[in-house]
């Protein structure tokens, strides 16, 4: 599963890419891939594209769901139950720990803008 001495870990900024494999999303998020499949089957709002020999391809939308999903379930200590209502009754309010990864993200990516500016 995943160390909860680990759970405050910053996670990596998200690429400008369209989509990634589970492997990647794996890094990315710091949950194993086999728990990425059984999240699919628990949480209706995940599902990746598949494509030839059923490989799974997760957009940008995709992965910041991963991560507000390991967010209740891993530091927030919801259940997969608890987490799948609080996710599904979140339609106006939006998660703050999500809104700073957002934030996070978009600095880094613009800080990343400007380098390449100068």
């Amino acid at each position: 599963m995943l160390d909860p001495n680990s759970s405050a870990v910053e996670l990596p900024p998200i690429p400008g890419k369209r989509y990634f494999t589970i492997g990647e999303v794996s890094e990315l998020c710091q949950v194993k891939p086999h728990v990425l499949r059984y999240w699919e089957q628990e949480f209706p709002q995940l599902k990746p594209v598949k494509r030839r020999g059923n490989r799974r391809y997760y957009q940008r939308h995709d992965v910041i769901m991963i991560r507000q999903i390991r967010s209740l379930l891993y530091e927030q200590g919801f259940t997969i139950g608890g987490a799948r209502q609080k996710l599904d009754g979140e339609d106006a309010q939006e998660d703050k720990s999500q809104s700073h990864q957002i934030i996070r993200q978009l600095l880094a990516e613009l800080e990343e803008v400007a380098q390449i500016l100068k």
